[in-house]
């Protein structure tokens, strides 16, 4: 008799770079997303049904994420019993090496658990790097992981000031790209956080002397429209440079318009990181019998 299948939430990380996002693209693209990746490492987990992996967060090209996550279905053959978590996790980071994807963490769960749908909220940080005069002034080390607008400065307090009227419910019209899900979509969300704050860089206190400062714009929401975030950041740098206003980003929401944006406010994808996806740890508490 086949026993049904188990299901799991799988916390995963990648560099955005190599990718044509997360999600699932046709494997003769010359760049495909990190789900085909994902996917064909749970093949070697020798399934009755092949595993396909339910994304809860949708990233783009050359965005990262520190934890993404998704949840999948094991069907095993009659007489095997459920994978443990770590078993899953050395399986498929085996199986991912050449691939800049680590499993993090695995966990079983109910089969009414929807990785997507039982997130709470969705945490984004994106990293900026100030003074540089020019790109060539980015530590390589830190290529494709920042963002280092041209001019070098930014006015942090001004952009402190302006990131407070995206806080709260409001429809973020203004701060969506157009796709062609964009008619389906409500433009209303919440935004719980929004926080600029100093950090750091890789090996940083090498080239401390060179004045360059790192910092992290942070923003947590149960959803986000597409490419909002990135619309918000370029928005908020663009206060940072003077060419808005911290008041121009409240008169930019009560446009409710896509065209208002101007076209200098986008931040590039090399800065973005999922941080995380937040759960109710109640979701997170099945058990699963140990496997052979």
């Amino acid at each position: 008799m086949v026993s049904p299948p188990a299901r799991y939430l799988v916390l995963f990380q990648y560099l955005g770079s190599r990718y044509s996002g997360v999600m699932k693209t046709s494997n003769d693209q010359s760049v495909v997303g990190v789900q085909n990746y994902l996917e064909k490492a749970a093949q070697h987990l020798n399934p009755i049904v092949p595993i396909e992996f339910h994304i809860s967060s949708r990233t783009d090209t050359g965005v990262h994420a520190l934890c993404n996550s998704a949840h999948i279905d094991i069907q095993r053959a009659p007489g095997k019993p459920a994978f443990n978590e770590k078993q899953l996790i050395y399986t498929l980071n085996y199986h991912l090496r050449p691939e800049p994807i680590r499993i993090l963490n695995v966990y079983p769960v109910s089969n009414s658990f929807h990785a997507r749908f039982s997130a709470l909220s969705r945490t984004y940080i994106y990293r900026l790097l100030m003074g540089c005069a020019h790109h060539s002034e980015v530590p390589v080390f830190e290529r494709d992981l920042c963002w280092a607008p041209v001019g070098g400065q930014l006015n942090v307090p001004a952009m402190r000031d302006a990131a407070q009227f995206l806080l709260g419910t409001h429809d973020f019209s203004t701060f969506r790209s157009l796709s062609s899900k964009t008619p389906l979509q409500s433009p209303v969300r919440t935004i719980f956080q929004v926080d600029i704050q100093p950090s750091s860089g890789f090996l940083f206190h090498h080239y401390e002397q060179r004045g360059l400062e790192f910092w992290e714009l942070k923003f947590r929401s149960r959803s986000f429209l597409y490419r909002q975030v990135r619309r918000m950041v370029g928005a908020l740098v663009a206060v940072g440079q003077g060419k808005l206003t911290p008041h121009h980003i409240k008169e930019l929401l009560e446009r409710k318009d896509s065209r208002a944006l101007p076209p200098y406010a986008m931040a590039p994808p090399s800065g973005l990181f999922l941080k995380s996806v937040e759960y109710n740890e109640a979701d997170l508490a099945t058990t699963v019998a140990p496997g052979e």
